[in-house]
């Protein structure tokens, strides 16, 4: 079952590239309207078993545990609004590897806080960054359109991993439910704002652009994270986190197989530097003692 589980894991999770291409193509539905849809059945989703089992919960955040969570849903908003604006001027397979640097990034975050890492971390994240480098400079041969879309979901991974870090933060004394339901409520408030901001509509869309709003949601939110969520009950999060870095194949294989794209040899070759770095990356925090527990948060906040 647990292998099960991961299969069905992986496939969400990396569905969400394909299907948000999908639908920004063959529909009228704006980047952020997926954005905050998303987020808010995902909250509603997340609020139900806590108001019906100890609905008290939310009345004992305190004002540390909200701050904390309103910049983790700040940082998740702004990552959604780059890395699904990205799926539109880039490749899918390029986006979606380029967002994955989230675990290299924090890495990245806990230097600048006096964190060391092992020298595998900081090899792995050198790989990893190789790779960015071949994915842009083939797209900068591409197009200029294609190149801004790269450094839109390179924007997306960094902010994810401010989104992971603050959210680890505040996990350190709330409940799964009661942080949920406020990172991802909060969260597509922000992105309401954004939308009215950019005018971007929320609604209004046929019945196409609803229902990939529902399969975005229901495979890559509901399926996908609570996939793993429920793995790290009985498999290493180390395990977990290296099996979560197949998104970056899965992504590719879906966009082509579904969407019949098709990509350069030297940006196939970016994305294995990529998956390979990450793969470094996560199994030497793993080893390091001083991030261990700040590590083991990262399997446990999924973003896209």
């Amino acid at each position: 079952m647990n292998f099960f589980l991961a299969a069905l894991g992986v496939l969400g999770v990396a569905s969400s590239g394909p299907l948000i291409a999908a639908t920004l193509g063959a529909t009228s539905v704006s980047a952020l309207a997926i954005a905050f849809w998303r987020n808010a059945i995902g909250s509603a989703v997340m609020a139900g078993p806590v108001l019906v089992r100890q609905p008290r919960q939310f009345g004992r955040v305190t004002g540390s545990e909200f701050r904390w969570s309103l910049a983790a849903a700040v940082s998740l908003a702004l990552h959604f609004a780059c890395f699904i604006t990205s799926l539109q001027l880039t490749s899918v397979a390029a986006a979606t590897a380029l967002v994955c640097l989230q675990s290299g990034w924090i890495a990245v975050f806990q230097l600048f806080r006096g964190v060391r890492h092992r020298w595998e971390v900081l090899a792995g994240f050198g790989l990893a960054f190789g790779g960015v480098v071949a994915i842009t400079g083939f797209d900068m041969g591409t197009s200029p359109q294609a190149l801004i879309g790269d450094l839109l979901a390179v924007a997306g991974g960094i902010l994810a991993g401010a989104y992971t870090l603050a959210g680890g933060r505040a996990r350190r004394t709330m409940g799964t439910g009661v942080y949920t339901t406020l990172c991802y409520g909060m969260c597509a408030a922000v992105v309401a704002v954004l939308a009215l901001a950019s005018g971007q509509p929320l609604a209004g869309f046929d019945a196409a652009g609803w229902l990939g709003i529902l399969a975005i949601t229901v495979c890559a939110q509901l399926v996908g994270h609570t996939a793993f969520n429920h793995l790290l009950a009985t498999w290493s999060p180390l395990l977990v986190s290296m099996i979560i870095l197949l998104e970056i194949p899965g992504a590719a294989l879906l966009a082509a197989g579904c969407l019949g794209e098709t990509l350069p040899g030297g940006t196939y070759a970016g994305l294995g530097m990529i998956l390979v770095g990450l793969a470094v990356v996560v199994a030497g925090q793993r080893r390091s003692l001083r991030v261990r527990r700040a590590a083991d948060r990262i399997a446990e906040l999924g973003t896209d």
